[in-house]
């Protein structure tokens, strides 16, 4: 299908436009809105996380519930178009089109995608199940677990109008996204009451994180570009510099959120670490669905442990498919895989947020060779909650 490209001066242009009539209107609005106004009736889950930090795998989590609208990086849209801008100049646009998706409202899309369009337009629209299912897509019930494949084969050609009729009939609407490095970027989302949104924030261990990014080389190098600010130039990240910026904002994004946080965060924050995810994962996941205000299915309690227990290693063809794996073993794959050398520069390039997210360095190829050696550190005693924080201290 052929796809109409704009100037992306023309499109900053316009977003600028849209986003200083949003930012009039929520001022206006704002002043003139009761405090005691009830929250949204939808609620809004957005997965904070970086690439490669099984991001995907936590999206499916929600994705699979029949509550869910769930649709996985619409922003991804926003730097294909817009490729030679940076992530930071780029922020602004990735995080009005997130909005108009929490609310439901697709047009936001008229700006990064053909005029005339299918579900298949929109990216990796085959991993919601709420595209595969009615209103969107008449092959698939509700309450079933559709995979990627099947979906695509039957449902590709429905109209994009199917997007929002479906958005609109959910409880809950579920956006993951890698594209943001500063969690004070979200703070007008926060703060609006329109939406009722929390923020899941998902890390991993960066060494983990490098090994999964290194079967994804080619995939990852227009973002790469983006996040170093190269003017378009596509980049391989060898010395680890997006690695150090990624690291970066992990710690700012939970420094933010857990120090002097504002009182709007109150009970809208929650950190998750894959790896406490793969090692007990229907514990880790109720302390989600039970932040994010959904209970957990039989349905989905077989699937969760079907797709962590099974035989698969995560090869490289995998690399961004949901397959039943032993997800214990892939989170530990990166041990096995990678030099001490590379360790050793990863763990310099990262070392705050491997303090900080509580992971343990490595001093030696010994220590890394050694399985019986839990490198996931406890979760500290005096690690932040939202029952102890005062505002007043």
């Amino acid at each position: 299908m052929a796809r109409i490209r704009m100037p992306s001066t023309i499109v900053i242009l316009f977003v600028m436009v849209q986003t200083g009539f949003l930012l009039f209107m929520y001022t206006r609005y704002s002043s003139l809105m009761p405090h005691s106004e009830q929250k949204p009736s939808q609620v809004h889950i957005l997965i904070l996380s970086s690439w490669r930090s099984g991001s995907s795998f936590v999206g499916q989590l929600f994705s699979q519930h029949p509550n869910v609208f769930y649709l996985m990086e619409p922003a991804w849209h926003v730097w294909v178009t817009m490729y030679q801008n940076s992530a930071k100049v780029l922020h602004m646009a990735v995080r009005d089109l997130v909005r108009s998706v929490f609310l439901c409202d697709m047009s936001v899309f008229d700006a990064y995608m053909p005029w005339k369009r299918n579900l298949s337009d929109l990216f990796q629209w085959a991993v919601s199940r709420a595209l595969c299912s009615a209103p969107a897509c008449d092959s698939f019930q509700r309450t079933d677990i559709t995979s990627e494949m099947a979906c695509k084969t039957l449902c590709g050609r429905y109209p994009f109008s199917k997007v929002e009729e479906a958005c609109k009939t959910y409880s809950h609407v579920v956006i993951k996204e890698v594209r943001f490095f500063d969690l004070k970027v979200l703070y007008p989302l926060l703060t609006d009451p329109s939406l009722n949104l929390k923020i899941i924030h998902l890390v991993r261990d960066p060494r983990a994180v490098v090994k999964s990014r290194e079967q994804s080389v080619k995939a990852l190098a227009r973002d790469n570009g983006i996040v170093l600010s190269t003017n378009g130039t596509n980049v391989e990240d060898s010395k680890y510099k997006v690695m150090q910026e990624i690291c970066r904002s992990h710690v700012q994004i939970y420094e933010t959120a857990t120090l002097k946080p504002p009182h709007f965060l109150k009970d809208r924050y929650l950190m998750i670490r894959f790896e406490d995810l793969v090692k007990d994962p229907l514990l880790e996941i109720s302390e989600m669905y039970k932040f994010a205000d959904l209970n957990l299915t039989p349905t989905l309690k077989s699937w969760i442990y079907n797709i962590t227990h099974g035989q698969g290693s995560g090869k490289k063809k995998e690399a961004f498919k949901i397959t039943s794996r032993d997800a214990v073993s892939v989170s530990q794959a990166w041990r096995n895989v990678l030099s001490f050398q590379k360790i050793k520069k990863i763990q310099e390039v990262c070392k705050g947020a491997i303090d900080m997210l509580g992971y343990q360095l490595l001093d030696s190829e010994k220590e890394q060779k050694d399985l019986s050696l839990d490198l996931v550190l406890p979760r500290r005693q005096n690690q932040f909650s939202w029952s102890s924080f005062n505002p007043k201290h």
